[in-house]
């Protein structure tokens, strides 16, 4: 049996997913994992259909290697176990941050398009290099292997040209520094399950948040974008595990004459430093946080719902209107939290939640009472799935 292969690639871990071929609709990978700590203790971790794991290892990399040797040997890694596991390859599909103004959709990466995609690295530069080297990777090694790039930033082309556009000198703006928007294979995913799970209101104004350790929310009108939280690098907006989200540009001058910074520490204090975790000392995790009982982490965890509220009132805005919200990602998917604190923000315009349907977990489903006038749901998220099946379209599969 043929599979596919799909691959998102990070600076420090790699994440992957197998498909059995022909592709079925929402089917689960037979296998799935990541590799993790590359550049310092990498741990490769795969499991089965089952979620039985199948690998727990930790790959060695003699004393000294260079940070891109490691990944390569990480990729190398996780092939050779592919084949050991009598996988036939008919195709990889990649995650790739960036497919700036020229791609949006999904695209057969050839030798032309590998060069485009490379010109995109300024405006992703600690994520597009990363995504792209596994291509590579892969196409010195197997060479007649079709493989496709699958953009972050493609769903959200249908943006009007005030919601991707900076109020800065026009040179920069033509320099390719708008608005992109990314998490695009989720919202892509999302919007075609929309007509099932909230029916008739998936065709009118919706709001989705993809809550996780990376935040973001899009506003769609007939299941297109018309607006998303993000811009240029995936920072703005959300307030996330360990970024800040969207912060007044003061700050960062401030930080770099009193305390004198340089871009490395700013772009730690904006990605690292920041969010759930800077704001409560404790932890990143939404678990953590939610467990703790120190003050810190509740003021956190307030902080994280009322700027996601304020975010879902910009978003209505520009979609028209709000007759559905759909929480998505590990926070979005498992925090009940969350969802009954943001819709508690939400109240004044008639949202109400079902405090019995709001403990559900596990399935796409409505938690809002009869007499709401805001649907709400939970809707799992499946980017693997989505981009595997963009690969197997555009490949005839």
């Amino acid at each position: 049996m043929k599979s596919l292969l799909i691959i998102n690639a990070g600076s420090s871990s790699l994440k992957f997913a197998v498909f059995n071929l022909p592709l079925v609709k929402d089917a689960p990978s037979v296998f799935r994992g990541q590799i993790d700590g590359i550049g310092a203790n990498t741990q490769f971790v795969a499991k089965d259909i089952d979620g039985k794991t199948l690998l727990d290892t930790i790959i060695k990399s003699p004393e000294g290697t260079e940070l891109e040797a490691q990944q390569e040997l990480a990729l190398t890694t996780l092939l050779n176990w592919v084949e050991e596991q009598k996988v036939e390859l008919a195709a990889v599909g990649h995650r790739v941050l960036q497919g700036g103004e020229k791609y949006s959709a999904p695209v057969v990466v050839t030798p032309e398009v590998f060069q485009v995609l490379e010109t995109f690295i300024p405006l992703g530069p600690l994520h597009q290099p990363h995504n792209l080297r596994p291509i590579r990777v892969l196409a010195a090694k197997y060479p007649n292997l079709p493989q496709v790039a699958c953009f972050d930033t493609a769903f959200h082309r249908t943006q009007p040209w005030q919601a991707q556009t900076y109020a800065i000198p026009r040179k920069i703006t033509a320099e390719g520094v708008k608005r992109y928007g990314f998490h695009g294979s989720s919202y892509d995913y999302i919007a075609r399950q929309l007509p099932e799970v909230i029916g008739d209101k998936a065709h009118g104004c919706v709001i989705v948040a993809h809550m996780g350790n990376g935040a973001s929310m899009a506003a769609m009108r007939d299941g297109k974008c018309v607006a998303t939280s993000m811009g240029f690098t995936a920072i703005e907006g959300l307030m996330m595990g360990t970024r800040t989200g969207s912060i007044d540009p003061g700050v960062l001058l401030y930080m770099m004459d009193r305390h004198g910074y340089g871009p490395k520490e700013i772009s730690n204090f904006l990605y690292k430093e920041s969010g759930l975790l800077g704001v409560s000392g404790i932890s990143q995790d939404m678990r953590t946080l939610e467990a703790s009982d120190a003050p810190e982490a509740k003021e956190a965890l307030e902080l994280f719902c009322y700027r996601a509220a304020r975010e879902i009132g910009s978003l209505m805005m520009a979609a028209g209107g709000l007759e559905a919200l759909v929480f998505t990602g590990g926070i979005g998917e498992n925090s009940q939290f969350v969802r009954n604190k943001v819709i508690g923000y939400l109240e004044w315009m008639g949202a109400k939640l079902d405090p019995e349907l709001n403990k559900v977990r596990g399935k796409a489903h409505c938690i809002h009472t009869a007499d709401s006038k805001i649907a709400v749901a939970v809707i799992p998220t499946n980017e693997e799935w989505m981009i595997a099946h963009h690969t197997t379209s555009l490949l005839g599969l």
